[in-house]
């Protein structure tokens, strides 16, 4: 694990908000040198100090102490995408992975595959969109028949389930939030 650089932070907070180091110390009162120190590293500042450097700048204090996400984690090469085998469904990870409250994946439906015997539910909504074939989708238990193109939502709690009655297997590209599987 990296150390925080909460001095960086500061600064790319005060910079976004157009003020001057000067003009951030004198607001939050705090010396110049100070402000200085914290921004390149050389002094931690109190929570005492972060709090009120935080209010000055509108911010919540706790994003000073976030760990910043590399960029090239955030990209997912289509040859490298995780994929999981559940119940001869292959699902293709396009999100780098389930953290955060938002998870993307397409799902592969085999012909003749119904994604399980019963409906289900979750505690997050969904929106899916299919890429390629057909698919029956069932909400409570109402049917509808979606063809490529076509979109669902899915609200949390809704009990549904796919099924592929047709000769082509259906790709989905669904989004669920908070990601469960």
């Amino acid at each position: 694990m990296e150390s925080i650089n909460i001095g960086k932070k500061v600064r790319e907070c005060r910079e976004k908000k157009g003020l001057s180091s000067r003009e951030l110390a004198k607001a939050a009162e705090i010396t110049p040198s100070m402000l200085s120190q914290i921004e390149r590293g050389l002094a931690n500042p109190s929570i005492q100090t972060l709090k009120i450097l935080a209010k000055t700048l509108d911010v919540p204090t706790f994003s000073f102490l976030l760990e910043d996400t590399p960029t090239a984690d955030l990209v997912v090469r289509s040859k490298q995408r995780k994929e999981m085998i559940v119940d001869g469904l292959t699902y293709e990870l396009i999100s780098p992975n389930f953290t955060g409250t938002l998870a993307t994946a397409i799902m592969n439906v085999p012909p003749k595959t119904v994604s399980s015997e019963k409906l289900l539910e979750h505690k997050g909504e969904e929106i899916a969109y299919v890429l390629e074939g057909k698919i029956k989708i069932y909400l409570n238990h109402e049917e509808y028949i979606l063809e490529t193109g076509d979109s669902v939502k899915i609200p949390a709690h809704m009990h549904h389930k796919w099924e592929n009655t047709f000769e082509q297997t259906a790709s989905i590209l669904f989004s669920v939030t908070p990601p469960s599987f």
